[in-house]
């Protein structure tokens, strides 16, 4: 089997490991059955998430997070959201979708990470390399975190775009690179393209010799790109602790985007700090924005359904397989509906 369908296989299988397990009743509130105020969730080493700042903040109400461990993977973190072994996880909304498909019952509550101006996968190449044009990558190699998830979805979409054929397009090998290695791996000439985002984007280009061929956020424009989900049991035990969350998280949001950002990234520094996990601070220095397009993190049908029409055409999921309408709401976000005007003096 190709490692490409052997991670496609993979994920099926965890999506409907999640769904088995959910329909065997473990989704429960805070891990007892019952009502809770506690949060328990899992997070990202080195990282402060929307929700993180939302309690650092004070906007949750009295709704309290439990760090039960890191993830490195959106896929997995909703899964362990499905199972009940966590109260919340955030992924990819093409991962989302690919859960909803596996008929676990959650739902999308709001979006967390996306794409602007300052935030962004930034498809990578060598200034002095061969591929100029998205015809330049057949039978070439591009390195992503993982297959089946944004950057391939985003590869896909460019391809297309740029007038390649379902063939043509399968002649471009896609490979996991771990994200920290992508940029090495790129520059001894061992893959032709990688997508970057963060401070390894960042990195890379003051270093220079490198040049970003295309951007999901060129692509796209501004549009969030994953969401958290709660388990549909824990939403009907808990109504006002998934409000308050929610409402919070989207007041966080929009804080982050309108202060000044050497004042976000120092609270975010100070967050990291108290914790004592043993993290590094220095990548902060290079945050720039959670890339939430709609306000307080509301979504919007177009995000869930542009991933939804690239799964269809992969043949990942069937046509009326899954309706956008049944896998996500609005209804607990009731953080302002109007944004603050962005500080505009982000450095």
């Amino acid at each position: 089997m190709s490692p490409v369908l052997a991670t496609r296989r993979a994920f099926l299988t965890l999506t409907g490991a999640a769904a088995v397990a959910v329909g065997c009743g473990r989704a429960t509130g805070g891990g007892s059955g019952g009502s809770t105020d506690t949060l328990r969730y899992q997070g990202w080493a080195g990282q402060v998430t929307p929700a993180e700042l939302a309690e650092e903040l004070g906007y949750l109400e009295g709704v309290k997070l439990k760090w039960v461990g890191n993830t490195i993977s959106g896929p997995q973190d909703i899964q362990s959201a499905a199972s009940g072994e966590v109260d919340f996880g955030g992924a990819f909304n093409g991962a989302v979708i690919k859960l909803a498909a596996a008929k676990a019952p959650v739902t999308a509550v709001i979006s967390y990470y996306g794409s602007d101006r300052d935030a962004y996968h930034g498809f990578t190449t060598l200034d002095d390399g061969s591929v100029r044009t998205a015809r330049d990558l057949i039978g070439k190699k591009v390195g992503m975190n993982t297959l089946g998830a944004h950057a391939e979805a985003m590869l896909d979409i460019y391809l297309q775009r740029e007038g390649l054929s379902e063939k043509e397009a399968e002649r471009v090998e896609r490979l996991v690179v771990p994200p920290v290695n992508i940029e090495q791996t790129l520059r001894k000439q061992q893959i032709h393209l990688g997508a970057l985002d963060g401070v390894l984007r960042e990195k890379a280009l003051e270093r220079g010799g490198v040049r970003v061929l295309f951007s999901d956020h060129a692509i796209l424009g501004d549009s969030s790109a994953g969401t958290y989900v709660i388990a549909d049991r824990f939403i009907d035990r808990n109504p006002e602790t998934v409000r308050a969350f929610v409402t919070g998280v989207g007041r966080a949001i929009e804080w982050a985007r309108a202060a000044p950002r050497a004042e976000v990234v120092e609270l975010k520094k100070k967050v990291i700090r108290d914790r004592g996990r043993n993290e590094d601070t220095a990548a902060l220095a290079h945050w720039r924005s959670y890339g939430v397009a709609g306000t307080g993190g509301r979504i919007a049908p177009k995000e869930l359904n542009l991933w939804l029409d690239w799964l269809r055409k992969r043949g990942d999921i069937k046509a009326g397989q899954v309706k956008v309408s049944d896998i996500y709401t609005n209804e607990f976000n009731d953080s302002p509906k109007t944004a603050e005007p962005r500080n505009e003096k982000r450095d």
